[in-house]
Formats: structure tokens, sequence, C-alpha cells
């Protein structure tokens, strides 16, 4: 692919070739008259290459990719890249952050809001600056998240596996485990697709808490693929990769205490023991078992569950 050094350009700012910014992707006012600004840190080469995004706090409660991004931007070979250009936003959420919630205070989840509008509610403002200000000037990206309420996730990364360009990107990243995730409607992904801008799409760890394992991974796949991308030189190794066509979730058939035996990331084979639910009382045990040959992608750490709440996400490699 054949890359040109254009101007980038966010909210009225130029950002020339060789130089360095921090601009704000906007501004939005609290019922308080507090003005909220989404800060956004650009590294140019002089040399052309790609332009690559990297994302996170799309939910104010994830706090692992916030933390990736806000390594990788202290880099000083991050901010000298060797051809092309990064664009990185630590929190693009900056409201939810502040109130350690997922969702923005109308109840939105801001994720749902793209491609957004103009003049829409804040989570289609943020939404349709994103898009308008700064995918429509990339060649690809890297979206951080990390589980949702007490779920862990193991460190993965999620794309779609009928678009080749999505797949290599994903290779080039080298995670533990590759796992073919559809688009969803109304998302950052899938919008950036119709606009032909591959998005990958990181999880690890659980919301509110710090998972360092899943911060190393997000912050050496990042550079794995920015060393691929020719925008910085290392000696980073590459990780077995695990493809993961399908998964599928073990449920409570029970409600009571819910207790573990299998490790995060482990291999699994159908008919293992994965863990079991007791009833507070001490009256009777339910045995958990694997459904299928596999790999525990994912693990509820609540310990208290109802009958019917997910409990282990497995991956399913074909």
């Amino acid at each position: 692919m054949t890359y040109t050094n254009k101007n980038i350009r966010i909210n009225g700012v130029d950002i020339k070739p060789g130089n360095n910014a921090q601009v704000s992707l906007n501004w939005y006012q609290l019922p308080t008259k507090t003005v909220i600004e989404i800060p956004v840190y650009i590294f140019r080469s002089k040399n052309p290459g790609p332009t690559l995004l990297i994302l996170a706090g799309m939910h104010g409660d994830e706090i692992n990719g916030i933390e990736i991004v806000r390594r990788l931007i202290t880099r000083d070979d991050v901010k000298k890249p060797l051809c092309g250009s990064i664009i990185a936003i630590p929190v693009i959420n900056i409201i939810s952050f502040l109130s350690g919630s997922r969702d923005l205070p109308d109840g939105r989840d801001l994720n749902r809001c793209f491609p957004g509008t103009k003049n829409g509610s804040l989570g289609g403002r943020i939404a349709f600056d994103l898009m308008n200000e700064i995918i429509s000037q990339i060649d690809f990206g890297i979206d951080f998240h990390t589980g949702g309420a007490k779920i862990n996730n193991y460190p993965q990364l999620r794309c779609v596996f009928n678009n080749k360009t999505n797949l290599d990107l994903g290779k080039k990243f080298s995670p533990a485990l590759i796992i073919n995730a559809p688009f969803r409607d109304n998302t950052l992904r899938k919008e950036a697709a119709k606009k032909g801008k591959s998005i990958l799409v990181f999880e690890g760890g659980e919301s509110s808490r710090f998972d360092y394992l899943s911060i190393n991974e997000g912050m050496n796949g990042c550079i794995r693929l920015m060393k691929h991308l020719k925008m910085l030189k290392t000696d980073i190794p590459n990780n077995p990769t695990v493809i993961i066509n399908k998964t599928t979730w073990v449920r409570a058939k029970s409600s009571g205490l819910f207790h573990t035996s299998k490790t995060n990331g482990s291999h699994i084979q159908k008919g293992d023991l994965i863990g079991k639910i007791c009833d507070p009382y001490g009256e009777h045990d339910e045995k958990l078992i694997s459904p299928t040959d596999g790999y525990i992608i994912g693990i509820n750490n609540q310990p208290v569950v109802n009958q019917g709440d997910a409990l282990m996400h497995i991956g399913i490699d074909d």
C-alpha cells in the first residue's frame, strides 16, 4: 500500500508531518456549565506511512485500556515514529470516566451511538466528532476494552475473519487469542468498516480493576503491530496465537455460590469439571461440566450467582 504525507487536521488544528501535538477533539458542556474536553495526542514522522489510531475509555470503567494507551504515549519511540502517524486518545468517554460508570449520564452506551449526529445526544455528538475528525483520517485502529461488570476477560483480540485486512492485522498484533467477532450495529468498529477503516478490538481484564497481564499483552501487541507497519523497531517476540472461530457460555443451572476450578485462559476438554455451585446452607452442590473442548476466555468473578447467569465463556478452536 502506498501512503502519502497529508496534513492531519483535527478540530481546526493542522498537524504537519514531523510534528507532534495535543489537541481537543471537541468540547462538551455539562448542566453545571462545566466544560469537558477530550485530549487527542498526535505523533507524526516526516516519512510517509500509515496513520494508526489507538483508542481507549469507550466505557468509563474500562481502565485497563486507558492504562495501555497511557503507557504507549510515554514511550520515546512512539512519540517519534519512523514513518506514518499515531493518533492516541487515552479516554474518549471522559464524562463516564469521571463517574467510573459504563454508560453516559442519559443511560446510553457510547459504543451504540455510532455514527452519531452533530446535534444529537451527548453520546451521538461524541461519536459524530470521532467519526468525522479522526476515523476519516486514519488507516487502521485499535480500540481497547475491558470485560463488563465482574467478567474477567483473558487477553484477546476480536476481529472479523472474513475481512482479510482485519485478520492479517490481528495476526501481526499476535495476541494469545484471536476471536472471530461479527460486527454489531451502531458500534465504532462497524461504522468505521463502512468507511474502509479496519478497527481491531482488544479485550482484557475486568472493569474498574487493573489487570497487569492484560495491560502488558495489550501494550506488547500494539508495539508488534507498529513494528509490522515499520513505525518503530523492536525485538519483542510474537505470541503463539490460537484462532477462535466461535464461542459459547456455560450458565448456572441453579442459584448459589460459584466456585471455579480452572484458571482463565486455560485449555479444557469436554467433560472436564470446571467449577461448582453450592447453596449457602451446605445442602447440595452442582457440578459444572465443560460442554466442549476449548479455551476459557472469560470468567464471572461474582461469587453469588442466580440461575441462568453466564459463568464461563469458552472459545472453540476448530
